[in-house]
């Protein structure tokens, strides 16, 4: 089923920032994915944000629904040396002098399938400076009963490995509740420093006796987090959860599959009311910040090999 364009589109207007808008519909929920880094843009569900979006006519704010491939995060300086070749990204962080979350944010991409509560969008990433495979990539979203699930796949196309790295920065909607009253749950039992300048990787510690230990649940208040997790407490399907209560829906859930062994929570945006919808962002990764300079995590994708991970997002 072909997708339908927005309205401003359709007569002629000055078109989206970030492109085509597809949209899907199940019961009370209604959501929005962009041509523009096949992100999330906004979800509701009657009527009421699920998701921290962005309008139609803005830019993408602050990383909102954006899919962070083939790295999440920061890389020192944008060098790292893979196979005995050392390799330079672009700056796309110059202020702090760092590669940010990968290239495929500020890309159209295209669509692939469509109904009228999932869709398919895809992309080749093509060899540039940094940067020296070919990876065809899909994202697929579906409304269900429980919410949202998000399922990305990446296929090296190259005659080579690659690495490869997976992240989303969803932010889920506080609406105009106050941090004083949002219960938020994590259940990693490490977390990892970063330096206060250059938010760069530091090492990591156990959450025990710290801020940023949220296992038993508890109210964020003044705790400021731009912090990953790891040494996830998950369930018998390998499924991790984290879990904010107290906002407009009651509860919502962001989940990973254990393809994710880290995930990224950040208080950042959570107060900005110049900037849209409240929000608090949880990030699942496949790999820590600096991965491709650790090696810590990272995956190594073999000529056509495959790899496949699913997160979601649970209302109530």
């Amino acid at each position: 089923m072909p997708a339908t364009p927005t309205t401003a589109e359709q007569a002629g207007d000055a078109a989206c920032p970030t492109g085509v808008q597809w949209t899907l519909r199940r019961g009370g929920d209604e959501l929005t994915v962009t041509e523009v880094g096949g992100g999330l843009r906004v979800w509701t569900r009657g009527g009421i944000d699920v998701v921290a979006g962005f309008a139609a006519d803005a830019q993408v704010i602050a990383g909102r629904g954006q899919q962070l491939i083939p790295w999440p995060n920061r890389i020192e300086d944008g060098r790292y040396a893979f196979d005995g070749a050392d390799l330079l990204l672009a700056l796309t962080e110059p202020a702090l002098h760092n590669a940010s979350h990968g290239l495929v944010r500020w890309v159209p991409w295209r669509l692939t399938e469509h109904t009228d509560d999932s869709l398919t969008v895809a992309l080749r990433l093509h060899p540039q400076p940094g940067w020296s495979w070919v990876v065809d990539l899909e994202t697929s979203y579906a409304l269900t009963d429980t919410g949202l699930v998000v399922t990305t796949t990446a296929t090296n196309r190259s005659t080579t490995r690659a690495p490869f790295g997976y992240g989303a920065h969803p932010y889920l909607s506080l609406a105009d509740t106050s941090l004083d009253g949002v219960t938020l749950t994590v259940p990693g039992s490490t977390y990892l420093e970063v330096d206060p300048d250059r938010l760069l990787p530091v090492g990591t510690h156990p959450v025990e006796g710290t801020a940023y230990d949220f296992r038993a649940g508890r109210v964020i208040g003044g705790t400021a987090l731009d912090t990953a997790y790891t040494d996830l407490v998950r369930d018998g399907d390998g499924r991790w959860e984290v879990a904010i209560e107290g906002v407009p829906h009651g509860r919502l859930a962001l989940w990973g599959d254990a393809t994710y062994p880290w995930l990224q929570v950040f208080t950042g945006r959570a107060t900005s009311a110049t900037e849209g919808t409240n929000g608090l962002a949880v990030e699942p990764m496949t790999c820590p910040p600096g991965a491709f300079r650790s090696g810590d995590d990272l995956l190594v994708l073999e000529p056509g090999e495959r790899h496949t991970g699913t997160w979601g997002i649970a209302v109530g």
